[in-house]
């Protein structure tokens, strides 16, 4: 089955993702620069096992919000996947033109956490179907969202186990003080990451030679 994230509840997406982690994975990686730095996505044929920030993410001056750099890929010699060229798709959408990110479709997701139920699962699994781009909430709150009031800092080491950065939005997920808290990439990239957020999605401009627009592969 197929999990596919913005169309369903949080019960169809634990429900797509039975009985798809079976078999071994051909992971195909691949190295994406980004504002925040350089990105690495790996990804099998049945969906995206990681997109992994760097570790010391400091976004640059001239990678504002306000006038992104423009996108550059290293190809590794593998073939590539459809899983992973929608994330590179839906990365890039993110990035100069996330008015378009509602036309697309995510990736799927094959990471061995989602395999079995757990609470880190169904963290991340509402995070994604519930706050959206420009939106935050915090670890008290998200831990409301999966019925277990009191588990914020359970919530935090969740977010800490997250393997798919940006598409599951742990940035978004912020102390209930107003601070941004910590975040796997560094408080810098989670900065830029929701100032990126809280500007209008038609303000953001493709930069020139960036390649073609992103589009929603054929049903």
């Amino acid at each position: 089955m197929i999990f596919s994230p913005p169309q369903r509840t949080v019960r169809c997406l634990a429900q797509s993702l039975r009985g798809r982690m079976k078999k071994p994975c051909k992971e195909i990686r691949r190295f994406v620069d980004s504002p925040l730095g350089k990105m690495e996505i790996s990804a099998c044929d049945d969906g995206v096992h990681e997109i992994k920030l760097p570790r010391t993410s400091t976004p640059k001056a001239e990678s504002r919000p306000e006038t992104p750099p423009r996108p550059k890929e290293e190809r590794l010699p593998e073939p590539t996947n459809e899983p992973l060229e929608r994330a590179v798709s839906w990365l890039r959408a993110y990035f100069w033109q996330p008015e378009a990110l509602d036309s697309l479709p995510l990736p799927d997701f094959h990471h061995p956490l989602f395999e079995q139920d757990s609470f880190t699962r169904r963290v991340l699994l509402t995070l994604l179907d519930q706050v959206k781009f420009g939106e935050t909430v915090s670890y008290r709150q998200l831990a409301q969202l999966v019925g277990r009031d009191r588990a914020a800092r359970a919530v935090g080491g969740a977010m800490r186990g997250n393997p798919i950065a940006i598409v599951i939005p742990c940035h978004r997920v912020i102390l209930s003080s107003g601070e941004i808290g910590n975040y796997g990439g560094g408080k810098a990239a989670k900065e830029w990451l929701l100032a990126h957020e809280r500007r209008p999605k038609t303000q953001h401009s493709r930069p020139t030679g960036s390649g073609p627009a992103p589009t929603s592969p054929d049903p």
